[in-house]
């Protein structure tokens, strides 16, 4: 959700929530929906302020990452999950931890892969 928008520009941001909705019709809606498609709505959209170098994207794939934690987990706390206090919140983030670990390890992967691959497409083709 962070680099389709940050390498080809908002207007990009559509296709991902499509993709997004298309997944969830696929393997099923949630009740955090919303919360999903409107983090990456947000991650989409401050990509562009990321953009000035390769260190810049890493930094902002990670932030889209943050992003998407505090606000899906969020939403599993407003959406009853959890009891509607301080402790339930702060129980819906320590739970999520893992997932967020594994989140986190993913997007390292995956950007340093679509970095390559983006240096190649932009060597071999001379395109900038």
């Amino acid at each position: 959700s962070f680099y389709a928008p940050a390498i080809w520009g908002v207007r990009f941001i559509p296709a991902v929530v499509l993709s997004f909705l298309i997944t969830d019709l696929y393997f099923g809606l949630h009740s955090v929906v919303l919360f999903t498609w409107g983090s990456v709505i947000i991650i989409g959209y401050i990509s562009k302020y990321f953009n000035k170098s390769l260190l810049y994207r890493l930094m902002g794939s990670i932030t889209g990452a943050i992003i998407f934690y505090l606000v899906t987990n969020f939403g599993v706390w407003i959406m009853g999950s959890y009891t509607h206090d301080l402790a339930g919140l702060s129980q819906s983030y320590i739970m999520a931890i893992p997932f967020f670990t594994y989140s986190l390890i993913s997007t390292l992967f995956f950007s340093i892969l679509i970095e390559s691959l983006y240096n190649l497409f932009c060597r071999k083709f001379e395109v900038r």
